[in-house]
């Protein structure tokens, strides 16, 4: 059921951008907890997309390592997209979403918090290398290679390759200066959370 709080917050969704290694589902995660009592749902691109290519056979499901976009076919990207777009666009529906370029597929929607992640690279090589159980040279190259070849695949479909620039976001976090809990008050602050709910920060 939805809160009836939840129509007071300055935004109806969030959507979150980032680079692999950011914490965009760390941050989704924190954010579960928070907005799912208001009648939020949550929604992981990435983890829609593993699944989809896990079932048609493009990725291993003990492969700890992530897939990659060219693993499935244009359409599919369409898809996801679109269907977030159109869930989205709609200022009564609430929604927390997180993939690479989820803000910039929002552009527009003023409904829409639209969050860019950022960090160094040196401490997203390190949350691979422990997230993935990776060498460091491991983590070097998968994610240069996921970012080779999804960048290159979306230029392809949409002409764009940069979709981390600041102008498409409402906030922008450095999550190499901001701790998890630091970057979940950043967004619940924007959202207007702690206002309507009369509460402190998160600890």
């Amino acid at each position: 059921m939805e809160n009836q709080h939840t129509h007071q917050l300055k935004y109806s969704s969030i959507a979150i951008s980032g680079r692999p290694g950011a914490g965009r589902s760390t941050l989704l995660k924190n954010l579960k907890k928070i907005v799912e009592p208001l009648g939020w749902e949550t929604f992981s691109g990435g983890d829609w997309a593993r699944k989809f290519a896990i079932e048609n056979g493009k990725h291993s499901e003990t492969d700890s390592k992530h897939h990659l976009a060219t693993d499935y076919g244009e359409d599919i990207d369409y898809q996801i997209d679109i269907a977030m777009k159109e869930k989205l666009s709609n200022p009564n529906t609430h929604v927390a979403v997180e993939s690479w370029i989820a803000g910039w597929n929002m552009r527009g929607l003023h409904h829409v918090l639209k969050v860019l992640l950022m960090c160094e690279d040196s401490l997203r090589i390190d949350r691979v290398v422990n997230r993935d159980n990776l060498t460091v040279e491991e983590a070097k190259a998968h994610l240069r290679q996921r970012e080779e070849a999804n960048i290159g695949k979306w230029k392809r479909m949409y002409g764009v390759t940069d979709y981390w620039d600041p102008k498409y976001y409402d906030l922008i976090i450095n999550t190499y200066s901001h701790a998890p809990k630091e970057t979940l008050n950043l967004v619940l602050q924007a959202l207007g959370y702690f206002e309507i709910n009369g509460q402190k920060k998160e600890e």
